[in-house]
């Protein structure tokens, strides 16, 4: 694990300097309002509620079994029209992976009762993204204030932290797929064994940041 993240971080370190790091936010905002065949968060995380009798727990399970499988269907974004000039200077699969990734994010947020208009909570969304380890080592070296949950709960919103996430979710998720591809580059030489490998990595990336979410972001409407 150990090396597998230094590889990562490597290639991400290399890489994020060409990649806009406001490309995440794009994706942010068409993941939460829907784009082509991908409707709103909201609206999707509102249909499994209904689909599991109004029980959000297993709506939040429901979800995160949903995206792992579209994040594991490679070429996912090439469906969606509004993203295909954004997939010329992204990797076309780091850019259907954050997608997938921000809409769950953004739907176990929702069920839990969190405004996703709200700034701070897109702030945590993209924390979430970035997984349990990396967001206890940004806050370590004081590059970010605080976790998920407190940065959706904060008094206020700092505009600084909105370029500050952006970037390191950035680094983050080009850096893991960079990583990726170079610790499975024997596999990715078969096709059939490559798309295998890719599709499962990135289908267990998605569960994790799942789980993630769904431990960080407590429901909010319990303390109320």
């Amino acid at each position: 694990m150990g090396v597998r993240r230094s590889v990562a971080a490597t290639a991400g370190a290399k890489l994020a300097p060409a990649v806009a790091s406001g490309y995440v936010r794009t994706v942010l905002d068409h993941a939460i309002d829907g784009i082509g065949p991908l409707r709103s968060a909201a609206a999707s995380a509102d249909t499994k509620l209904v689909d599991h009798g109004g029980d959000v727990e297993k709506a939040i399970r429901g979800l995160v079994r949903m995206h792992a499988s579209l994040a594991g269907v490679q070429g996912f974004v090439t469906n969606l029209g509004g993203f295909s000039t954004l997939a010329v200077s992204v990797p076309a699969n780091v850019v259907g992976v954050t997608l997938v990734q921000c809409h769950l994010v953004a739907g176990i947020a929702h069920l839990r009762g969190y405004d996703l208009e709200d700034p701070r909570v897109r702030n945590a969304i993209l924390a979430c993204m970035l997984g349990e380890d990396a967001v206890k080592g940004l806050i370590k070296r004081h590059r970010l204030p605080s976790s998920p949950m407190a940065l959706a709960t904060s008094p206020v919103h700092d505009p600084v932290l909105d370029e500050t996430l952006s970037r390191e979710v950035t680094a983050e998720l080009v850096g893991r797929t960079a990583g990726r591809r170079a610790i499975t580059l024997i596999g990715r030489r078969v096709p059939v064994l490559g798309g295998a490998v890719g599709g499962s990595s990135d289908a267990l990336a998605t569960w994790h940041v799942g789980q993630y979410a769904a431990d960080e972001l407590r429901d909010r409407r319990l303390a109320t």
